[in-house]
């Protein structure tokens, strides 16, 4: 088994310390792990701003780069959302290397959970934690239940941290609500996007937790952002900073 670490651009940049704990995760489990360093951007900036055209380079290379491997991993919902929702219309119904690509993609928790299967992580984290429930990789990727479906009650996230020793859940009042990010939404609605955050944070704090923990640093860094504004008293951490045993 192949594995094609795909890094979202702005992760790279901005959070290499989440970016080398998914690969350390993967590692740990033994896997052959690779990463194309031709890779760029999805493009999902673009599709949030309407510049449809300006994605289909960046579709062709994507596929190009990540069609040899056997499965296609990243630390990021919403860019895995991008790719396989997203990317369609710029290829042929039976084109083989995309289909691939599609079918093969995965975020990391939903990797983790429905296709390695683990039993345990060497890690532990004696801490409170609340967790975000991004939007896209909640509703699109199906990595939780949600709550508006009214269907029975699950969380690949939470199954996987349940394994790590000496962690606390504390739970939201609005489990799966938007933390305002959006992507180009917080830039364009910024006064929504910022209130939106705002009450987010509230609700993790509200919880007793001591960190808020998901799968997304663009909906982490969002609510980053507010929390140093406001000196509150919790952190965001990547869920594979936390798994790898990088924090403790």
């Amino acid at each position: 088994m192949k594995i094609g670490l795909f890094i979202p651009c702005y992760m790279n940049e901005l959070y290499p310390d989440a970016c080398l704990a998914t690969l350390k995760v993967l590692e740990d489990l033994k896997l052959d792990v690779e990463y194309p360093k031709e890779q760029t951007c999805c493009g999902q900036p673009m599709a949030n701003s309407g510049c449809t055209k300006s994605i289909k380079d960046l579709a062709i290379k994507f596929v190009n780069i990540f069609k040899k491997y056997d499965y296609i991993v990243a630390p990021s919902g919403s860019c895995v959302a991008m790719v396989k929702d997203n990317y369609e219309e710029f290829f042929a119904k039976d084109d083989e290397d995309f289909n691939k690509v599609k079918t093969s993609i995965y975020e990391l928790s939903e990797f983790l959970h429905d296709i390695i299967k683990p039993k345990s992580f060497k890690a532990k984290f004696p801490h409170k934690i609340s967790l975000h429930n991004s939007c896209h990789g909640h509703r699109q990727l199906h990595l939780g239940s949600p709550s508006e479906l009214n269907i029975p009650t699950f969380s690949k996230l939470k199954d996987l941290l349940s394994m790590v020793e000496g962690i606390e859940f504390c739970e939201l009042q609005r489990v799966d609500e938007c933390c305002g990010f959006g992507g180009t939404f917080c830039v364009n609605e910024e006064v929504i996007s910022s209130a939106m955050g705002k009450d987010k944070v509230k609700d993790h704090l509200g919880s007793g937790s001591k960190y808020i923990v998901g799968a997304d640093m663009s909906c982490l860094m969002h609510m980053q952002g507010i929390i140093d504004r406001n000196k509150d008293d919790i952190k965001t951490l990547h869920f594979a900073q936390i798994l790898s045993g990088g924090v403790k």
